[in-house]
């Protein structure tokens, strides 16, 4: 939840608030906590006491309202909205000189599973996520803090205003890895095709996946193959309209996608 008055943004949920005092305590304006976590914020009620920032023990009805969600689980920290950092041309080359790998999401619109992807990429180290400036890709908000149980601390956040410029900026420069249920090319041969180069694995809409002119300016597309798409013996693959079930939560994609690329 955003307090707009005051340019902030509320961060609820155990591990979200843990990890955010253990890593980045001093984003901290305010703190707040339920009678039952009064011992387990120590550490960081005495650094926000030696800063003089403000903490207090309220009810639970008061997280609620803090936060906006019956989902706090006992702590909120308020802390200032920071929009994503635009990406410039010197830091996707540092990204390239040292090897590192990038996610780009092409309008992905639901807050928590943006969360969710967050986390996938803070376990599997993928440290870099661009955002497209687009109303229909989410911003990051207080439920995408909480579902990412602590892995907004441990990535970046960059926005771009065209993912297609970004696409080709970058092309033969890192290996462009895009997602479409009906590729050719099964996710455990990404790595054979990509070589030295670094991944920017992108992700798509939830209803329409990635557009067809983010597609153009991939190197390799990728199918994550499901029971479905596996062809019986003397016969051809069944085409994807008639699975049952046409593809994965973009957030259960992307866990996969990012552990076959991580793997290398």
């Amino acid at each position: 939840m955003r307090n707009k008055k005051n340019n902030e943004l509320a961060v609820c949920g155990f591990a979200a608030v843990k990890a955010l005092g253990r890593e980045h305590p001093e984003n901290i304006r305010r703190f707040y906590y339920s009678e039952e976590n009064s011992r387990k914020f120590g550490d960081l009620c005495r650094f926000l006491a030696q800063n003089k920032v403000p903490y207090n023990m309220v009810e639970n009805k008061d997280l609620e309202k803090l936060c906006g969600s019956v989902h706090h689980q006992g702590v909120v920290a308020m802390i200032d909205e920071q929009p994503p950092v635009p990406l410039t041309a010197s830091v996707a080359a540092n990204w390239i000189e040292v090897g590192e790998s990038a996610l780009l999401l092409d309008r992905v619109g639901n807050a928590n599973n943006l969360g969710a992807i967050v986390r996938s990429a803070a376990f599997f180290g993928i440290k870099n996520i661009i955002l497209p400036i687009n109303d229909a890709q989410s911003s990051i908000t207080t439920s995408t803090y909480r579902i990412a149980q602590g892995g907004m601390e441990y990535v970046n956040i960059y926005s771009v205003r065209s993912v297609i410029r970004l696409l080709q900026d970058l092309q033969g420069k890192m290996y462009r890895i895009g997602t479409d249920v009906r590729a050719s090319t099964p996710l455990s041969k990404v790595n054979k095709e990509r070589e030295k180069k670094p991944a920017l694995v992108v992700l798509g809409n939830e209803e329409q996946g990635i557009s067809q002119v983010v597609k153009d300016n991939c190197d390799c597309l990728v199918v994550i193959p499901s029971a479905f798409s596996l062809p019986q013996k003397g016969k051809k693959a069944p085409n994807p309209d008639s699975w049952p079930v046409e593809s994965l939560n973009v957030a259960q994609a992307a866990a996969i996608i990012l552990y076959e690329v991580t793997k290398k």
